[in-house]
């Protein structure tokens, strides 16, 4: 009698934390701001619009999220006249931009399953691009990385040009850590460059690299680029036109899929824990998640390795739009 009552109150428990999951994933996929959508036009003042959406606090008023295709920064914007294009006349609008030419780029770099988009800028730079991924996580930000990073480059840099790839679901959890590092770009220690990593970042372990992160199957790319967007925004941080696949994995279809929103696949051709080495120009990646420290131990004997040349200014950290083609 009490093994089967104690197996009944588990079956209760177990059920109710599977309900309290498929919920919460349910909430997750609604939209976060209302009406957001795929928006094109362009103002008189040259910025390009990508997306729309109405004000959370008025939703009378609209909101455009605005794209300078020289600088690749992105902000929104308000009250300012925005004339709608076609997506024809707006590729054409930005063809002859430092954007418009890294669009063209990435329709030669979709077919690799595995780090397909642009994985490197002008081999003619004296260092490279730190990438830092924030997969979904259970553990906190190593924000002792984040402390020896500064260190190491703020004599030679300030701000710290980085970018850092978000999902959805590690900014859901990581209130603090969100905080933490919109101080350190609001004190001009970093110059970040919000990145899209999808929402969900979907993974399973023994699933094949066909069927496992963004070709999980059921997952919805353009949901998942443009939840991810709307979580970026409701925290105040603006996300720019560069996108990294989740594992790096994408296939043709799901590439060109994310290049119609106008976002810029970024691949890496130096993931510090696989054992890749950087070149001058090259995308470095790592994870300041919790869940890679081999990758950080690697960057920081790299990084001790330079740190003379780091101090003359001879080598240094870039804006991931810098040196593009």
């Amino acid at each position: 009698m009490y093994v089967s009552l104690v197996y009944k109150s588990l079956s209760v428990k177990v059920f109710f934390i599977a309900f309290c999951l498929l919920l919460s994933l349910a909430l997750q996929a609604q939209p976060i701001l209302p009406n957001y959508q795929v928006f094109w036009g362009k103002t008189i003042n040259g910025w390009l619009v990508i997306r729309r959406w109405q004000d959370p606090a008025d939703t009378t008023q609209i909101v455009y999220l605005g794209l300078n295709p020289v600088t690749f920064r992105t902000r929104p914007l308000r009250g300012l006249p925005v004339q709608p294009l076609s997506p024809m006349a707006w590729h054409t609008a930005t063809a002859a931009t430092p954007y418009g030419l890294a669009l063209a780029a990435e329709r030669f770099r979709s077919t690799p399953l595995q780090d397909a988009g642009l994985q490197r800028a002008d081999t003619n730079l004296r260092g490279f691009s730190l990438t830092i991924d924030l997969c979904p996580s259970r553990k906190p930000l190593d924000r002792t990385f984040f402390d020896r990073l500064i260190a190491a480059f703020d004599s030679a840099e300030r701000p710290i040009p980085v970018a850092i790839s978000l999902t959805g679901l590690w900014l859901n959890t990581h209130p603090a850590d969100v905080v933490y590092l919109k101080q350190l770009q609001y004190k001009r220690k970093l110059a970040i460059t919000w990145v899209n990593h999808t929402y969900h970042h979907a993974y399973k372990p023994a699933a094949p690299l066909t069927q496992n992160f963004i070709l999980t199957p059921g997952t919805n790319p353009t949901q998942e680029a443009l939840l991810a967007e709307q979580a970026m925004l409701a925290r105040n941080l603006m996300p720019s036109p560069f996108f990294r696949f989740p594992g790096l994995v994408s296939d043709a279809a799901v590439f060109n899929q994310i290049l119609s929103l106008g976002l810029l696949p970024m691949g890496s051709d130096a993931w510090l824990a696989k054992g890749q080495r950087p070149q001058s120009g090259s995308w470095v990646l790592i994870h300041a998640n919790g869940n890679e420290p081999a990758g950080l131990a690697d960057f920081f004997a790299l990084i001790q390795s330079k740190s003379t040349q780091i101090r003359n200014r001879q080598y240094l950290l870039y804006p991931l739009e810098q040196g593009l083609p």
